[in-house]
């Protein structure tokens, strides 16, 4: 119990706190962070110096700095792009082309295609989360709501990509194909997206009309357009948002948004950008190394083992590494991650209980990119929270995509479908 204290403590400090004041701003994220990581290395074993090594080394791991460049990146390019009037001028063409009534239900459409195309929830967040925050501002519509259905879609689309790292890592560990897994997740993601689209509709009959104020700078789109092309290309997301960030530096020197020198102008927006990302970067560090220190002190074998003691069944094994893979994904805040945590396991129960492998896998990813949607400090809620500057917890309750979601797939274990793919 005590390898799992931190994440109890941060529950306590932040969440608990958080509701009893009804007001998700009066703990700063990074203060309840920065409590927390104290506390961990606190309570943890060994001698003080190993402790603080093995935070470093939670901190410190390539995949959260590769995660760290791509903020940096995002955060200049986002910038520079609204503040060279690109984000303005792809509102207004959204709404001048979209209908009022559509823009909610086009917007959850837009960001799964997209994530379904280059197989990221992060990239297509980047991509989407500044037009929709943009929208919102003009329809008078609340920023988390629309942050949460860009960011609900991205969640759809990334679950069932064939180029995703979380549908390599989850077939490859249980052995079956792309396809095999994508015919399964099918049967529980497009019925929760349904749901959630026609909820979106009717949301859309209250969306107030809003005119395009001006239609005719439309080369200021160009950036957003390259990004958004080269992203369902394939291209890597460093590549993507390096190409936007040199594409509003020379917008800008063609038409200039102010009387400074165009160059530093564009500098200049490009550094308040990676400014406004600091408190990300410093929750993303302080996480990595809490969630590092949970793992070394056996937080995460503590939790599989409780929940291994109660399996009897295979409705109960897939109910096991459906929660395993969510505690686990809790603890680490990187869902392909927990997905490679606890494969094994989930191969090992599914010999025992004669489970599908498609199935497994589709369980890995479904409940780990659920999880994701649960945590305020996962990598998909933090950037969204930065670029449309809100707090990433008053997102949480507008991912309607995910609630509907995790209702599906809890029903599909409980009842056992579909039939055909859990008796075959």
């Amino acid at each position: 119990m005590k390898a799992i204290s931190p994440l109890i403590f941060f529950i306590i400090i932040y969440l608990a706190t958080s509701v009893v004041a009804g007001d998700f701003y009066k703990v700063p994220i990074t203060v309840a962070f920065l409590l927390t990581a104290v506390f961990s290395i606190a309570v943890s074993k060994g001698r003080f110096n190993n402790r603080i090594k093995t935070f470093n080394r939670g901190a410190g791991r390539k995949n959260l700095m590769l995660m760290l460049w791509i903020f940096i990146l995002a955060g200049a390019f986002a910038n520079s792009a609204k503040e060279m009037g690109c984000v303005e001028a792809f509102v207004n063409l959204t709404l001048y082309i979209v209908p009022s009534d559509a823009l909610l239900a086009g917007l959850f459409l837009s960001s799964a295609l997209l994530s379904l195309s280059i197989g990221t929830s992060v990239g297509t967040i980047v991509a989407l989360t500044p037009i929709a925050a943009g929208i919102a501002e003009a329809t008078d519509m609340s920023v988390p709501l629309v942050t949460g259905i860009v960011v609900g879609g991205s969640f759809f689309g990334d679950n069932l990509s064939f180029i995703s790292d979380t549908t390599v890592v989850a077939t490859q560990s249980q052995g079956c194909s792309m396809s095999d897994k994508f015919k399964t997740n099918i049967h529980i993601a497009l019925p929760a997206a349904i749901v959630v689209i026609f909820i979106y509709a009717l949301m859309g009959s209250n969306v107030a009309p809003a005119n395009a104020t001006d239609t005719e700078n439309l080369i200021k789109v160009v950036p957003y357009l390259a990004v958004l092309i080269v992203a369902v290309m394939g291209v890597n997301v460093f590549i993507v948002l390096t190409l936007g960030i040199f594409l509003t530096g020379l917008l800008n020197i063609l038409m200039p948004v102010s009387g400074d020198f165009p160059l530093l102008a564009w500098f200049g927006a490009m550094g308040d950008g990676i400014a406004g990302m600091g408190e990300l970067i410093i929750v993303s560090l302080l996480a990595g190394g809490i969630l590092e220190v949970i793992r070394a002190n056996g937080g995460i074998r503590y939790i599989i083992n409780k929940i291994l003691r109660h399996v009897n069944s295979p409705m109960k094994a897939e109910f096991s590494i459906a929660a395993l893979v969510s505690l686990v994904d809790a603890c680490t805040a990187n869902n392909t991650i927990a997905i490679i945590t606890v494969s094994g396991i989930a191969r090992e129960i599914s010999g025992r209980f004669h489970l599908n492998p498609r199935r497994v896998a589709s369980i890995l990813d479904t409940f780990s990119c659920i999880m994701q949607g649960f945590i305020p400090y996962g990598a998909q809620l933090l950037m969204a929270a930065a670029l449309a500057q809100c707090n990433p917890a008053s997102i949480i309750p507008y991912l309607y995509y995910t609630y509907s979601l995790l209702f599906v797939a809890l029903l599909s274990i409980t009842f056992r479908f579909p039939k055909k793919i859990v008796d075959s």
